[in-house]
């Protein structure tokens, strides 16, 4: 039996993130992803079972680090402001410092793929965000609103500006940078339409 390479499997990593994202989960194939890392296909056989399992496992890991990341610093503690500062400010580094991770998780986030990883990967996380707006809403910082509400006014306005940032531009086509002064106005909108 053929041993693995560390070195080879991060390479076949990096390149299925690079694919899945230029080409989308439906173009993706271990045949083209062999090919692309110019190593055989029974090679990617020793790392995964099938594609199914390359795209789990790297949607995975890729989610593991971008919680562990999102959580620096958190603590269900926290007041509702430093708190959800916290959160932009972890998930704006995630986007602009890991930019083809996090828009491969997003994308097998929304595939067929997306239960099974997040399911792995949310852990504890999902406790810590329910009692950390559970203390905001006895303290009065957080106004009480279902949690898709929440995370739709919370989040919604923040990825829409990293698109932008990505992407270049904005919905008109103008150039566009996410910098402090725009994102400082958009969490304290945001702010303002979740507290009492």
């Amino acid at each position: 039996m053929r041993t693995r390479d560390i070195n080879k499997e991060e390479i076949v990593k990096q390149k299925a993130i690079e694919m899945i994202v230029t080409q989308g989960i439906e173009g993706f194939g271990m045949n083209r992803l062999a090919k692309e890392c110019g190593i055989s296909v029974a090679t990617l056989y020793i790392y995964y079972s099938d594609k199914e399992d390359l795209i789990k496992k790297i949607g995975i890991e890729i989610g593991k680090n971008f919680f562990e990341k999102m959580f620096d610093g958190f603590s269900p503690d926290m007041s509702f402001k430093d708190g959800l500062r916290n959160q932009w400010e972890n998930r704006i580094y995630f986007n602009l410092n890991f930019t083809l991770q996090a828009t491969c998780f997003e994308l097998l986030k929304h595939s067929t793929y997306g239960d099974a990883i997040i399911g792995e990967v949310t852990g504890n996380y999902k406790q810590m965000m329910t009692d950390f707006m559970l203390a905001a809403i006895d303290r009065k910082e957080l106004i009480s609103i279902p949690y898709e509400v929440f995370w739709s006014i919370s989040y919604g306005p923040l990825y829409s500006l990293l698109e932008f940032h990505r992407d270049g531009k904005s919905m008109s086509g103008k150039p566009f940078v996410l910098n402090e002064n725009l994102k400082n106005e958009a969490f304290n909108l945001v702010l303002k339409a979740l507290t009492p």
